[in-house]
């Protein structure tokens, strides 16, 4: 039986179900999750009786002497299994968030070791095993999503940082780690509170996502809420495409030419410092000492009556 598709060209089904979404707390990201349909939210922060979504709590499990006796990693094994092989009603899996997520990781590699950090492991070894463990989980998420059709959502919390004095939101998420789940994303979205309004807007997407190919009429409905989703994006020319790599040549320029003016400012006050200090006389040898230290006279002697 040859395992090689019949060579014709077919109707794609282009439904997203890989989902990044980030924001600040209490900035409608976890509400956003929660109009998925059917979800199930793997919670880190402990709170998982205190919402309605069906929900269980993640967590290293510890024995009365402190010591893991069921790691998160087994414990989201386990769960990913079940979805996956036993008859249930979930559409949706939630992780809430995936920042902590991989820090249980690192705890149970670095008491699994008795070290500090996956660093203090030595050739590298702890890293690779963290890494391993990240890539796992995502890629097990995937084939969930594709042979259940169920919609993954990682939760990440806000970083904002500050680009040629412009705010900038990003996840939360290492980049290492943001890297290996957008790679497995069909959409990053950012969730903001603007006033009284929630925001909710596409900052990067897989492909240009069409509504009439998006066949799960739930998803197309939740998507038509956010900004951006469904945006063509627009073709750069050629001329357009070298002016702005020219542009960020400019800046990246500059920026250099300022940290080296900045590196020659400190240099040039550390001397001015030092200049400034009083000067201590050397240290003097011990014939030096000896030379000036002061003559002692002789005791005198009491003549003899």
């Amino acid at each position: 039986m040859s395992l090689l598709p019949k060579n014709e060209r077919k109707a794609a089904k282009e439904t997203p179900r890989n989902f990044v979404i980030y924001g600040g707390t209490m900035h409608g990201k976890t509400y956003f999750a929660d109009e998925f349909p059917n979800p199930l939210n793997l919670n880190t922060d402990g709170n998982a009786e205190m919402i309605e979504t069906p929900s269980l709590n993640i967590n290293n499990q510890r024995n009365a002497k402190g010591d893991i006796t069921r790691s998160a990693s087994d414990l989201l094994s386990d769960i990913i299994l079940e979805l996956e092989t036993t008859k249930h009603t979930y559409e949706t899996v939630v992780i809430d968030v995936i920042d902590d997520i991989i820090t249980m990781f690192e705890q149970e590699i670095t008491e699994e070791h008795n070290v500090k950090s996956v660093g203090d492991i030595a050739w590298g070894k702890g890293h690779q095993m963290l890494e391993m463990m990240v890539r796992v989980l995502v890629m097990r998420l995937k084939e969930l999503s594709m042979k259940k059709q169920i919609n993954i959502l990682y939760l990440s919390r806000l970083n904002i940082i500050e680009e040629n004095d412009v705010e900038k939101h990003v996840p939360s998420l290492k980049l290492k780690w943001l890297n290996i789940v957008n790679g497995n994303s069909d959409y990053t979205i950012l969730c903001r509170k603007m006033g009284k309004n929630y925001i909710r807007q596409v900052e990067s997407k897989r492909k240009n996502y069409t509504q009439d190919k998006v066949d799960d009429e739930r998803i197309k409905d939740l998507l038509s809420t956010v900004i951006g989703a469904f945006d063509k994006s627009k073709k750069t020319s050629t001329d357009e495409a070298k002016k702005i790599v020219a542009e960020q040549e400019k800046q990246q320029a500059a920026q250099q030419k300022m940290k080296q003016k900045e590196r020659e400012q400190a240099e040039k006050q550390t001397e001015e410092n030092k200049a400034q200090e009083p000067k201590q006389e050397p240290e003097k040898t011990d014939a030096e000492n000896k030379k000036a230290a002061p003559t002692r006279r002789p005791p005198r002697i009491s003549p003899k009556v």
